[in-house]
């Protein structure tokens, strides 16, 4: 194993590519007076939908993914009694929601292709108690969207998809957000495809959810704070209709999604590129790459770049990870398994071997570097790290 030099200082995991523009918007922010959720919130908004290219949608931006997701499922009336099908192999976000409703959650295992929610395991899974279904779009690449609306059809229940990796994946050529699922949540976390720092974006065509999430992202107030003080005529009367939450963007962190919007074509061509260039370079060693769309033109939006050690490995998982950190290299793991962590185990009663897919994955799996401020040089650099690992240097 060789070890950093001075010359080669640490290359991080992930960082956010933040631009002039971004800066100059966040100074005009501060300069204006309304730093809180106003006009450059909701311009962000409405920037999302035309993005999206469909005006049925609504978009209402959130402080996070997890209070995204939360809303929905409070919009869809999910509570006690009920439960919420999602994949083991997630961050806990996409499950925690679901017990903040008082629901129970089922988890599942994954297509070991794909990597996503697999689709007979969500059958085999449903009761009578089932309300809704939680596809999580695994690194950048969409689930099988098909075989999930046609699930949830055949049994009557509600979708609410976890995008927080998917901006902009698209699926049979539609971007993820505009399918015909009741709601999807992106994440604009820092280490995401776009970033505002904080922040999220629910995103749905029923005008009924898009209300009632916008009442409970702000203290369940029907009215808007911004509406409010700009009003030219005296509108300091509101009404409290819910037991809302703090779930608001504010205009400093939308201010940074803007620009960061803007950019996301480019920022996903770039990320491309370096997964190409990865699997170029990895195509000869004892791995697994990752999977790619059904559909050639279809678009990965590449939030992660995960490689799988296979059986001829000549080291494992955490071998590999100590020696790129030797190098000097952040890497991760997404994710250790939701049935592993001592809450949702213990809660549920789980065990490895129900979920025989993810275990596998998660003991052989590691996320490398993969963000748009990367140069060649630095690719090269986990390229040479990764083979000098596995003895093909």
């Amino acid at each position: 194993m060789s070890s950093s030099t001075p010359s080669q200082p640490f290359l991080p995991f992930a960082l956010p590519e933040i631009g002039e523009e971004e800066i100059a918007e966040v100074v005009d922010t501060l300069r204006s007076g309304w730093v809180t959720t106003g006009p450059k919130a909701r311009r962000f908004e409405e920037d999302f939908v035309k993005f999206l290219g469909d005006d049925s949608l609504h978009a209402i931006a959130v402080n996070s993914a997890t209070a995204g997701l939360h809303l929905a499922l409070e919009a869809l009336g999910i509570g006690p009694g009920d439960e919420v099908i999602t994949t083991t192999h997630t961050f806990t976000a996409t499950a925690e929601v679901v017990r903040y409703m008082g629901a129970d959650v089922k988890l599942v295992d994954i297509d070991p292709a794909t990597l996503n929610i697999d689709p007979v395991a969500i059958e085999a899974a449903i009761t009578p108690r089932t309300k809704a279904l939680m596809p999580v779009h695994y690194a950048g690449l969409s689930v099988d969207m098909e075989a999930i609306h046609a699930i949830a059809k055949r049994h009557g229940l509600k979708v609410v998809e976890d995008a927080a990796h998917a901006l902009p994946t698209t699926f049979q050529g539609q971007l993820i957000g505009t399918l015909n699922s009741d709601a999807t949540v992106f994440s604009f976390y820092a280490n995401k495809t776009i970033t505002t720092g904080e922040g999220g974006m629910l995103v749905t065509r029923d005008p009924a959810l898009a209300a009632r999430a916008k009442v409970m992202r702000l203290h369940g107030i029907n009215r808007d704070a911004f509406d409010r003080f700009q009003a030219k005529v005296p509108s300091w009367y509101y009404e409290i209709v819910a037991p809302g939450f703090k779930y608001n963007l504010t205009d400093i962190a939308a201010a940074l999604g803007l620009h960061q919007l803007k950019r996301v074509r480019g920022f996903q061509k770039r990320r491309e590129q370096i997964a190409q260039r990865y699997d170029e370079a990895f195509a000869d060693l004892p791995l697994m790459l990752p999977p790619r769309p059904q559909q050639a033109d279809d678009l990965h939006a590449w939030h992660l770049y995960v490689l799988r050690l296979s059986d001829e490995a000549s080291i494992n998982r955490d071998q590999l990870i100590e020696a790129l950190f030797a190098d000097g290299i952040g890497v991760s793991v997404h994710y250790i398994p939701l049935h592993l962590h001592p809450y949702w185990r213990e809660r549920y009663k789980l065990q490895p071997e129900q979920f025989p897919h993810s275990q596998r994955a998660y003991e052989r799996m590691v996320s490398l570097p993969l963000y748009t401020k990367m140069t060649d040089a630095d690719v090269e650099r986990v390229i040479t790290s990764v083979r000098r690992a596995l003895g093909r240097a």
